[in-house]
């Protein structure tokens, strides 16, 4: 059905280094919120980390132009792909992974000058690398909202024309993840 697939990277830093005590909860809340993600209508894979047993690596991660190091070579990022922007939206901001942004402002660094994250889409079969996510971010950042590189506020079919996401459509998605979260996996 789908001839293309949704690409999504986050990124951001962190207040202090990653092994600080303030970013416990942000660590402490990530394998509830990849379960989540996994399991959510759309989700179709991500990238792993090196650290991280079980997880196809996606090439060697690297970070954009934005990023400052606070001595510990890390920051939070992430590279997914998605059916549609509808799912994307569902998972994101609603659920799990909404509740720890609502917390962010405890550990991330609020001074960013650049995008927290970029959509592309990708012919159905192709994983994205770190370079390629890192090259969207940053060419969002330079150039704004673009067909190669946008937001869920302004965003693009992979034909390249301007489109709305659904939200009626993501609010219903997101329901549907919600329940499946409270059942047993057996019933899943």
């Amino acid at each position: 059905m789908f001839e293309h697939w949704l690409a999504l990277y986050t990124f951001a830093q962190f207040r202090t280094r990653a092994d600080d005590p303030v970013n416990d909860e942000f660590f402490s809340s990530e394998p509830v919120i990849w379960a989540a993600m996994e399991r959510a209508d759309g989700f179709i894979a991500r990238a792993g980390y090196e650290d991280e047993p079980g997880t196809e690596i996606w090439g060697e991660q690297v970070f954009p132009k934005y990023w400052t190091d606070n001595g510990d070579g890390w920051a939070p990022s992430t590279i997914s792909l998605w059916q549609d922007l509808e799912s994307a939206l569902a998972a994101v901001y609603r659920g799990a992974h909404a509740d720890i942004m609502r917390l962010g402002h405890l550990f991330q660094s609020d001074t960013a000058d650049y995008p927290p994250y970029v959509l592309w889409w990708v012919p159905k079969e192709h994983q994205p690398d770190w370079d390629e996510a890192v090259e969207r971010l940053e060419l969002l950042g330079d150039d704004g909202p673009t067909a190669e590189a946008f937001t869920f506020k302004a965003a693009f079919s992979p034909g390249g024309k301007p489109v709305t996401v659904d939200t009626d459509r993501s609010r219903a998605i997101a329901e549907h993840n919600r329940l499946r979260a409270d059942l047993p996996k057996s019933v899943q």
